[in-house]
C-alpha cells in the first residue's frame, strides 16, 4: 500500500478490497487457501504488503506469493515474528496527570491478541494504581540493603498519606495508534515508572511499540468519533 495516504483513504482501500471479494465470490467459488490468506493478513503486516491490492483476486494473490517465495526462499517467507529488539521513544506533550491521553504507536495494525496484551497491561497498571501502588512516599524496602533480612515497619506505612489513581478509559485502537485516558489523581509519577517498564518488555518480546506519547490532542491519522470495526477501530474495556 503506498505510503503517505490518509487513514480515511487506508480505510476506503479495505473497503473496497472486501467489495471485490464479494463480487468475485458470486462468479465464482472463492478457494479455501485465498481465504486463508485474507484472513492472514488481518495478523500479518509483512504478507498484506506482499499482497497488496491483489486480495480478493485468487490468481493474482497465488501470483504475487509465488513472486515472493522465489525472490526470498520459503525459509524467509515463514520467518517467524516477535517483539521489536529496537526501544521505543518516549515524549511529553503538555502532559496533565489528570486529564490527559497517554498515546502508544505500534508498528502496525494490531490484532485481537495485540489489543488484549496491551489492554491487559493497562489494566493491570489501573488495578494497581486504585489500590494505592504509586506511591513513593512508602519505599521502605527499594530504599533498604537486600543483602540482608530487611524490615518493614507496617505502622509507618500506615500514617503515610494514601495515594490513589482516579479513573481510566477504556483503551482504543485506530490504525497503528492506541491511547487511553486517565486521571492519575494522587499516584506519583512513580506509576508512570512502572508502566513504562511494563512496555519495555511487552515490546521487546511480544508486541513492539514504536513510540509512547503522555499528553497530546492527536496522534496520527486519528479520527475523534470514529467507533467502527469497518474502519478498523478496536478497543479494550477495562
Amino acid at each position: 500500500m503506498a505510503s503517505g495516504t490518509t487513514a480515511r483513504e487506508r480505510r476506503l482501500v479495505k473497503v473496497r478490497e472486501e467489495r471485490r471479494r464479494r463480487e468475485y465470490d458470486r462468479e465464482h467459488t472463492y478457494p479455501g487457501w485465498a481465504k486463508v490468506l485474507e484472513n492472514a493478513c488481518r495478523d500479518d503486516e509483512e504478507l498484506r504488503a506482499i499482497l497488496g491490492d491483489s486480495i480478493g483476486n485468487p490468481e493474482l494473490m497465488k501470483q504475487r506469493i509465488q513472486e515472493r517465495v522465489r525472490k526470498k526462499g520459503r525459509a524467509q517467507f515463514n520467518k517467524s515474528k516477535t517483539g521489536s529488539i529496537v526501544a521505543f521513544k518516549v515524549s511529553f506533550r503538555d502532559f496533565n496527570p489528570l486529564n490527559s491521553f497517554i498515546w502508544f504507536e505500534l508498528f502496525g495494525e494490531p490484532t485481537d491478541r495485540d489489543v488484549d496484551l496491551l489492554g491487559g497491561v493497562v489494566q493491570a497498571w489501573y488495578v494497581m494504581g486504585r489500590l494505592g501502588a504509586y506511591n513513593s512516599s512508602n519505599l521502605q524496602l527499594a530504599n533498604s540493603m537486600m543483602d540482608y533480612d530487611p524490615s518493614y515497619d507496617s505502622e509507618e506505612a500506615s500514617t503515610v498519606m494514601p495515594s490513589s489513581f482516579h479513573d481510566i478509559s477504556d483503551v482504543e485502537f485506530q490504525d497503528n495508534w492506541a491511547r487511553v485516558w486517565v486521571d492519575l489523581g494522587t499516584s506519583d509519577y512513580l506509576g508512570l515508572d512502572v508502566l513504562l517498564n511494563c512496555l519495555t518488555q511487552l515490546s521487546s518480546e511480544h508486541l513492539g511499540i514504536k513510540q509512547v506519547v503522555f499528553g497530546g490532542k492527536k496522534m496520527g491519522d486519528w479520527e475523534e468519533g470514529m467507533t467502527s470495526s469497518d474502519y478498523g477501530y478496536k478497543h479494550f474495556k477495562i
